[in-house]
């Protein structure tokens, strides 16, 4: 009983909720670490540097996508989420930026983010910055 619940969270923390989209539907989750210094300063979260190299080079990447609009315009949109079996909850952040003179709509799934920017309505940049973030509630489970 005692190695089961060696990372089990202790009574009285907390973790504020913020919310995204995943294929359409509204998820919570929490942020607890990211790989960039700045960025987690900013969210208050730790700053774990070694999450970078769950970002494989030339083979199977622990991470999926995570796409943020650095305008803040809209929540953010993850690529899946469980039960999904390609789910994990280290994202390899994509930084998503409207272009100018381009219709503004609210984006809710990975294939119209990327249909989007097909249609040249958005630039994205994949960066080296990896968030673990686990969805907590949302997908009906």
């Amino acid at each position: 009983m005692l190695l089961l619940s060696g990372c089990a969270s202790q009574p009285g923390i907390s973790l504020p909720r913020q919310q995204a989209w995943v294929e359409g539907r509204r998820v919570e989750y929490v942020t607890t670490d990211i790989s960039d210094g700045a960025m987690a300063a900013q969210a208050g979260v730790n700053h774990v540097p070694r999450l970078a190299g769950a970002i494989a080079k030339g083979a199977a990447s622990l991470t999926e996508r995570v796409y943020k609009f650095s305008d803040g315009a809209q929540i953010s949109i993850f690529a899946s989420g469980p039960p999904d079996s390609s789910y994990s909850p280290l994202w390899r952040l994509v930084l998503v930026h409207w272009k100018p003179g381009r219709p503004l709509r609210e984006l809710r799934s990975e294939e119209a983010v990327l249909a989007a920017a097909d249609a040249g309505d958005v630039e994205l940049a994949v960066t080296d910055i990896v968030v673990n973030c686990p969805i907590v509630d949302g997908l009906g489970r």
